[in-house]
């Protein structure tokens, strides 16, 4: 079976994206060309929703997402406003996996393995600042594009910011879609790496032990707590990873 290509274009297809993409490019575009420049208030969230015939939640996620890559900036109670050109900058956001394969006009798919509650080893917890032996959830799950697997995604969520995770139908929505909603990302520290897989990783992936992986490892706080940690595998042969810098 063919790889399925993993490049920023999209290629000919008449699925629909995810709705919000409609305002977040409808915006992008409008900075780009200079229809608003830096400081200029961009339109509130009730014309947005007007114009374009969405939700309020959907047109929020729009302009989250802008925020985070650093395009604009929102000042609570007066709106979003475009971002001073020093504050532009290359950032790494955190995207949903089902929105990036969605708007290559391909289909995904999520495999839960596994999802459960576990006692954290020191490791663990040092990395939520909790006491050894502290509660947490784990859910182990591959996401596959056009039938293809190219992520799998290993993940520690702490209950007291998502006390419902485990209740989650993760085949319908993902975790980072569901977390962003329970818990506000407030910050996010990466690593990535170049490294093989392990044994269960490569079985999951369908690769050999040899096949390089490009490994993304991240933890995500909301209002200064550790919410989840996360290990992200992909094929290096199947997923590019890339970003973008403006001026």
């Amino acid at each position: 079976m063919a790889s399925p290509p993993v490049s920023t274009a999209a290629s000919a297809s008449s699925a629909p994206g995810p709705q919000y993409l409609k305002v977040k490019n409808h915006l992008r575009e409008g900075i780009a060309s200079g229809r608003w420049v830096p400081g200029d208030l961009l339109p509130s969230e009730a014309e947005l929703s007007a114009q374009f015939g969405l939700s309020r939640m959907t047109v929020n996620r729009a302009l989250r997402e802008l925020h985070q890559e650093g395009l604009v900036e929102r000042v609570q109670g007066v709106g979003s406003f475009v971002a001073q050109i020093h504050r532009i900058s290359s950032t790494l956001t955190v995207r949903d996996v089902h929105d990036e394969i969605a708007e290559r006009g391909h289909r995904h798919e999520a495999r839960v393995v596994s999802l459960s509650r576990i006692k954290a080893d020191e490791a663990q917890a040092a990395l939520f600042g909790l006491k050894t032996g502290a509660a947490l959830f784990h859910s182990l799950i591959v996401h596959l594009e056009n039938g293809v697997p190219i992520q799998v995604e290993d993940r520690l969520v702490n209950p007291d910011s998502a006390p419902g995770y485990l209740d989650v139908d993760f085949s319908r929505t993902t975790p980072t879609n569901y977390l962003l909603e329970a818990a506000p990302l407030s910050e996010a520290r990466y690593t990535i790496e170049s490294l093989l897989p392990a044994e269960q990783e490569a079985k999951l992936l369908g690769i050999s032990r040899r096949d390089p992986c490009l490994v993304v490892k991240r933890l995500t706080f909301s209002r200064g707590q550790p919410v989840t940690h996360v290990r992200l595998t992909h094929p290096g042969s199947r997923y590019l990873l890339q970003g973008r810098f403006e001026t």
